[in-house]
């Protein structure tokens, strides 16, 4: 078999290993854990197919660069989200391509953004990543589409790109089912103020959830508020503070929750002994510092970046008749986004609630 016909997935096959592994090999990635007796197989296998990647020649053949673009806005200066990046480079890696990063101020102009879009197509990139630091509706820079392009923890209004986001609804679900399990049926939510689907989302899912359970979900208490220690705080203050309490939170984020903690030790609650919490976002750094620690809800970070760069590829290579039925187009036709799960991470703020008095 000539070297211009075998693929990393070649390489694998043979092996009888991960297309991932025979990737983590041969770009000597030193975070893999792969044994001495597997790289040297993978190693010899590859010579003996033949397989020799030469990026220059390859993208002479077949008219691309073998490299994805992803522009960040903020994504790469936020600790907790850095790990889209790390899911995008590990899925990308896993099937030959390598990705260049530019890192953009969601807060810069639709101009800005542009220029930075162009920076990447200048360098020749098979496709572009979009990631934001939130779940947001993007206003897309108008030369994204000149090459396939995935949005990763955003959607435009008309579903213009495939995109991917997380399960808001159903991670509110899970906070509020867990909070359940344990026995509370007065349990409020400190919500967040920015019109973000989070917001809406999470709102739902709580008050669905209620109601499944043959609760009033309807009336059940909210407070909105910053979505900091400080806003989590204040609210918590006006809902712990009120004439009839829940024994159970429900927080927007893992800082608000932070601020709920604060609140709850100035009113003398232990947690959870007196009241239970559950936050959202997994931030590692809050939640697993609490004390209590913090029973939370993760974003699905590191499973969007690996799921839209396998998405992307899949759309340049279609283009080219490499996968069929992928569907190359850079815009249009999309089924709206696609949810990844938010799973429940338990730690040691839930528990049932007081006795009643």
């Amino acid at each position: 078999m000539g070297s211009r016909n075998v693929g990393i997935r070649d390489v694998a096959r043979a092996a009888g290993v991960s297309a991932t592994t025979v990737s983590h090999v041969l770009n000597d990635a030193p975070y893999a854990r792969v044994s001495p007796e597997t790289r040297e197989k993978v190693k010899a296998t590859a010579v003996r197919l033949g397989y020799g990647p030469n990026r220059l020649a390859r993208a002479l053949r077949s008219r691309k660069s073998g490299v994805l673009g992803l522009v960040s806005e903020d994504v790469a200066t936020t600790p907790h989200a850095g790990r889209i990046i790390l899911g995008a480079d590990e899925a990308a890696r896993a099937r030959g391509y390598t990705l260049m990063i530019i890192n953009t101020a969601g807060s810069a102009d639709h101009g800005s953004r542009e220029a930075d879009v162009e920076s990447l197509l200048e360098r020749q990139v098979d496709g572009i990543l979009y990631a934001t630091m939130y779940h947001r509706y993007l206003e897309a820079p108008a030369n994204l589409g000149k090459v396939p392009s995935v949005l990763v923890d955003a959607v435009t209004a008309d579903d213009s790109f495939p995109a991917v986001v997380p399960d808001e609804y159903g991670g509110a679900a899970a906070a509020v089912e867990a909070l359940l399990a344990a026995g509370h049926t007065r349990i409020g939510f400190i919500n967040n103020t920015e019109d973000v689907p989070s917001t809406v989302r999470r709102l739902q899912g709580f008050r669905d959830t209620l109601t499944r359970a043959g609760l009033d979900g309807a009336s059940a208490p909210v407070e909105p508020a910053s979505s900091d220690a400080a806003g989590g705080y204040a609210a918590a203050r006006r809902m712990l503070g009120s004439s009839h309490p829940p024994s159970g939170l429900f927080c927007y984020n893992d800082r608000m929750a932070m601020g709920a903690y604060r609140a709850a030790a100035e009113l003398g609650l232990s947690i959870p002994g007196d009241l239970s919490v559950v936050g959202f976002d997994d931030q590692e750094l809050i939640a697993a510092s609490l004390h209590p620690g913090l029973t939370t809800v993760a974003l699905p970070h590191y499973e969007m970046g690996a799921w839209a760069a396998g998405r992307l590829i899949d759309a340049i290579e279609a283009g080219s008749g490499e996968a069929p039925g992928a569907g190359a187009g850079t815009r249009g036709g999309t089924a709206g986004p696609v949810l990844l799960g938010c799973p429940l991470v338990a730690r040691g703020s839930v528990a049932a609630p007081p006795e009643q008095p």
